[in-house]
């Protein structure tokens, strides 16, 4: 059977018509912050550049693909119609006489869906493990930076094992499926999760020890949330279903704030030797305040903007290596619509069919350059301030 095709330009139009729920979320929320900019703090001083801007952008498009995949999407990203095996970009599919935008792929699914789809897996697991990252080596910066000594000498030797061990050797050793079959993966997934609990509770009670009514409501959240993510995450025991990574994407999820966990320890720990010096610092603690309650209420609202830039960074810099993971098959399972592995099963067939590899390419170079745009932006707020 011949297949039928479209002209370039319907292709774009095409493309641009798929994505109309992320249009019409773009404008509301980038003309609300427009209007509200100066309400809304450092979030609102990014409109002032126009490289925040544009960094917003991006990375809000991509935020609302993942959200309205399934809207965007025209076909399943696992379904395969062997007619369409390695159809150019533009081929009609007889039967739905929906169209492959960007073609379709060696084992005839559509390239469009599975980038659209491919958002998904990127914007959970690269923030999420960032946001574990950062949880950890807070916690662990925080006292190697304030009370220096043996402590400080521990964990500094801890996070210079693992920053002199080669990063991809390190992921490959965590990924491979002779490690993912064995409980080394759960078991430092236990370990590593345990810390926002760990984190949040103290900043709680430190904060509202003296306020019992409020520290028992905040004390009880964190720990029926906190220990809800839990179960689900690491034991895969949520009644709900709710919370739920598959096996392959939890050992990714471990590696990356395995290996990220130190270098937010030393920026960490740089800042706070800094900033103890300051003479708010010395006034809390002439007060007589605890130094937990130094460290998480004088000292880290004073460094959270250098963090903030280290958090969007290490998002892009996460993004990158779940696409290399991905291209080098470990972690994700095969058949995953990750950026990565979809570079991969396209770079096969590179020479006779180029178009598979362009979109998914295109994707993560666009995600990655908003998330150092809004870095760049943030950089430049932090220093103002």
């Amino acid at each position: 059977m011949q297949l039928e095709y479209i002209g370039a330009f319907d292709v774009v139009l095409g493309v641009l018509a798929r994505f109309w729920p992320v249009w019409i979320s773009l404008v509301l929320v980038m003309g609300a912050s427009f209007a509200y900019k100066k309400r809304l703090g450092l979030y609102g001083q990014l409109f002032d550049s126009s490289v925040g801007i544009v960094g917003v952008g991006i990375c809000l498009f991509w935020l609302f693909t993942a959200i309205f995949a399934s809207t965007v999407s025209p076909f399943n990203p696992l379904v395969q119609i062997p007619i369409m095996k390695d159809a150019l970009p533009g081929a009609v599919e007889p039967q739905s006489g929906l169209v492959y935008l960007f073609g379709g792929d060696k084992l005839a699914r559509d390239v469009f869906s599975r980038m659209v789809y491919g958002s998904q897996i990127v914007l959970i697991i690269a923030p999420a493990a960032t946001g574990f990252a950062l949880m950890v080596g807070i916690t662990l910066g925080l006292p190697a930076g304030y009370y220096g000594g043996r402590i400080d000498t521990l964990l500094s030797f801890l996070a210079n094992l693992v920053l002199a061990f080669p990063v991809i050797l390190l992921f490959y050793l965590l990924v491979t499926p002779g490690i993912m079959e064995t409980p080394i993966p759960y078991a430092m997934a236990g370990l590593f999760f345990l810390f926002p609990i760990i984190f949040f509770s103290v900043l709680f009670w430190t904060r509202y020890k003296k306020r019992p009514d409020r520290l028992y409501i905040l004390m009880g959240l964190t720990l029926i949330v906190g220990g809800w993510v839990y179960a689900g995450l690491v034991f895969d025991a949520d009644p709900f279903r709710i919370i739920h990574i598959d096996p392959n994407q939890l050992n990714i999820f471990v590696a990356v704030v395995f290996a990220s966990s130190p270098g937010v320890f030393r920026i960490v720990r740089g800042l706070v030797m800094d900033i103890k010096t300051r003479d708010y610092v010395a006034a809390a603690q002439t007060r007589g305040e605890s130094p937990w309650y130094i460290m998480l209420w004088e000292i880290l609202p004073n460094a959270r903007g250098p963090l903030i830039v280290d958090a969007c960074l290490r998002i892009g810099y996460t993004t990158i290596l779940l696409g290399t993971l991905g291209y080098f098959g470990l972690g994700l399972a095969p058949e995953s619509p990750d950026w990565g592995t979809a570079i991969k099963d396209a770079s096969r067939l590179l020479r006779s069919f180029i178009h598979p590899a362009l979109p998914p390419t295109i994707a993560l170079m666009s995600f990655v350059l908003g998330l150092n745009l809004l870095a760049d932006s943030l950089r430049e707020q932090s220093m103002k301030d």
